[in-house]
């Protein structure tokens, strides 16, 4: 297989991601952003990707920079694909009311932000959740500067009974589509 992208190895002894996975992904994102073969990839797909570990394989910082890298390039053509296809208007008022919605979410009350594991499951720290959900506020209120880099590294540590883990994702996620459609 023709390398697409080298990237550092982990020692022998560490893992890091499979690096066949991740060579045939960047194959295919430069076919898609290429416009090869009509394969279809998007900022999304490239934000949801996972890579299976290998010992010695990619070390796993560089690669994730290089993901973040090519997401901002997909999603900046497809903010000006959008504005180009809908309007700027139509596409500034589709963004509004994705942060509207996110503003929603995070203007309820701290400890009711979303819902909650069970007590004997393990949830992302209820605290946490709330004390960055309130930098969110500050950034979509107040204009607060915040990197969408922030919300990409945000880790939040496991509790019993916390914030159900699938609900805040997609609240990162939908922070950060928004965040990169208006760079």
């Amino acid at each position: 297989m023709d390398r697409v992208s080298t990237f550092p190895h982990a020692r022998k002894s560490r893992p890091g991601y499979n690096v066949d996975e991740v060579d045939a992904f960047l194959q295919k994102a430069r076919q898609a952003y290429d416009g090869i073969d009509r394969v279809s990839l998007s900022s999304d797909d490239i934000r949801h990707t996972a890579f299976g570990m290998r010992k010695g394989g990619y070390a796993t910082a560089e690669v994730d920079v290089a993901l973040e890298r090519l997401e901002d390039a997909f999603a900046s053509r497809e903010r000006d694909l959008a504005k180009r296809s809908v309007g700027e208007r139509q596409w500034l008022e589709t963004a509004r009311e994705d942060a509207r919605q996110i503003v929603a979410r995070l203007d309820r009350p701290a400890k009711r932000r979303f819902r909650h594991t069970g007590i004997l499951s393990l949830g992302y720290s209820i605290r946490q959740v709330d004390d960055f959900a309130e930098r969110l506020k500050l950034y979509f209120h107040d204009g607060k500067p915040l990197n969408v880099n922030d919300v990409r590294a945000v880790v939040f540590q496991p509790q019993r009974g916390g914030y159900r883990e699938a609900q805040v994702d997609l609240l990162l996620d939908s922070v950060t589509k928004v965040m990169l459609a208006v760079r």
